[in-house]
């Protein structure tokens, strides 16, 4: 018997390997396909290279040190995050270089990004006002660290970075006065916009990096031989490593991409961004694939057209859609084979209970097992511990441990 307390009490975990999903594991659970998983990590560097980019994945999306390695080992520069508690935890687990894309905020924070600076961390954060800089000077002189800062570009009506020139013209002038602050470059989101064409704001946004980034470099405020500049999240990485593709960048200064739910993707939100992408460029080869699912019991049928499964808030994010049904697989089949479900639907999700508005006569059954899709992987990540990598037939090959 499992002594109470040990992580394979915990839900969504098999209580020893080897492990199939569907026989071993109590349900629910969050499952990543390997094969999607494999080709999503190649797919990203091969276009982020193809730019003349540099890849730094925001880990946020999973907070998964085993996810951060491949990541890594398939050729990405760093790993962006977006708090000091994610970079030390990063750092703990083998990450040599994080671009923090938020200010650093706070003493607590400070001291911990500091330790993690002398213990070898290559570390980069954003700033967007006199105040913060002044903090980040004063207390990285204390320490005697030199700290890496970037300048942040907002939008009007987003939330942080300089909204004007005269904005990031005070900027300059404080960093120049804190001798503990390098400033290395221009970071900017361009998530953010929205409303018109927002194809062309966020072209013309991503020049309005490129050109801020060559001003500061022709006044010789820059420390660093080939500053940075850096943008993208997951729905306009395209249009952001088309404005960053140029000869210029590519041999003078050092850009970088930062999507992160490209790592595996999703069934609505970002699948659609993906179709937008394609449609912006025919000749785009391959495309991303979705690999995180979310497993769970049919749990009642109470009603014709009702189905209640087992699976809630607390397992599966819910925003901006309801989890997705995407395979039924029939208990009777002992889970060998798998029946599509195209047309049945979420239609309300509570904390345990997610209802599912099905045919009338639907051939379904208390304890068959219901996969679901996601749509932004983020909020379904941050619900478990631990997430299983499984193969096609759903034998469990990998369990990888998260970090929220």
């Amino acid at each position: 018997m499992v002594a109470p307390g040990n992580w394979e009490m915990e839900k969504g975990m098999p209580p020893s390997r080897p492990a199939h999903l569907l026989h071993d594991v109590p349900l629910p659970a969050a499952a990543v396909f390997e094969a999607p998983l494999t080709h999503n990590l190649a797919w990203m560097q091969r276009f982020a290279e193809g730019h003349g980019a540099k890849l730094a994945p925001h880990g946020k999306t999973t907070m998964a040190p085993a996810l951060f390695r491949r990541q890594l080992e398939a050729g990405a520069w760093g790993i962006t995050l977006a708090t000091a508690v994610q970079t030390v935890t990063a750092h703990a687990h083998g990450v040599d270089r994080v671009l923090m894309a938020n200010q650093l905020v706070g003493r607590p924070n400070m001291t911990l990004v500091a330790d993690a600076i002398e213990a070898g961390l290559e570390y980069y954060c954003v700033v967007d006002g006199v105040d913060n800089v002044r903090d980040l000077g004063a207390f990285f002189a204390d320490r005697e660290l030199t700290l890496n800062v970037l300048i942040e570009l907002g939008v009007d009506g987003g939330r942080c970075g300089c909204r004007n020139a005269a904005q990031v013209d005070a900027l300059v002038a404080e960093i120049a006065r804190q001798p503990a602050l390098a400033l290395v470059g221009i970071e900017g989101y361009e998530g953010m916009i929205a409303g018109g064409d927002e194809a062309a704001a966020v072209r013309a946004y991503g020049e309005r990096l490129v050109e801020t980034v060559r001003t500061l470099q022709a006044s010789d405020v820059l420390q660093r031989e080939a500053p940075i500049v850096t943008a993208s999240g997951s729905k306009w990485f395209d249009l952001i490593a088309e404005t960053f593709d140029r000869a210029e960048l590519r041999e003078h200064y050092t850009p970088v991409l930062r999507p992160g739910c490209y790592v595996v993707h999703d069934h609505k939100l970002y699948a659609g961004a993906m179709e937008a992408i394609k449609a912006r460029d025919p000749g785009l080869e391959g495309e991303l694939r979705p690999a995180l699912e979310v497993f769970a019991h049919v749990q009642s049928l109470p009603e014709p057209g009702l189905a209640i499964i087992a699976l809630g808030k607390r397992d599966i994010g819910h925003e901006p859609d309801l989890p997705l049904p995407l395979r039924r697989y029939p208990r009777e089949a002992g889970g060998t084979v798998s029946v599509d479900v195209s047309g049945w639907r979420t239609t309300h999700i509570m904390d345990q209970h997610a209802f599912l508005e099905i045919p009338e006569h639907a051939d379904i059954a208390v304890g068959d097992v219901l996969a679901f899709g996601t749509s932004h992987p983020c909020l379904t990540f941050d619900k478990w511990r631990r997430v299983l990598c499984v193969d096609e037939a759903l034998a469990v090959k990998e369990v990888m441990t998260t970090h929220f």
